[in-house]
């Protein structure tokens, strides 16, 4: 395996439904602009309640990718 150096990014990401949603959606919109990614790390997850009920998580996450050479 070769060595790597990686960038890390702090992304955050949002959805109605879960919180696997919304690592997907950060990842799946940072994808359009940012190659190379290899990971993740789940720092933070948080959500909205609206009458006792769940209505929306967010999710802060640290992605690695790597520098080309």
């Amino acid at each position: 395996m070769a060595n790597h150096v990686y960038k890390i990014i702090e992304l955050a990401g949002t959805s109605p439904n879960s919180i696997e949603d919304a690592i997907n959606n950060a990842v799946e919109k940072a994808s359009e602009t940012v190659k190379n990614m290899r990971w993740f790390e789940v720092q933070e997850t948080r959500g909205h309640i609206e009458k006792g009920k769940v209505q929306h998580w967010q999710v802060i996450i640290k992605v690695g990718f790597t520098i080309e050479d």
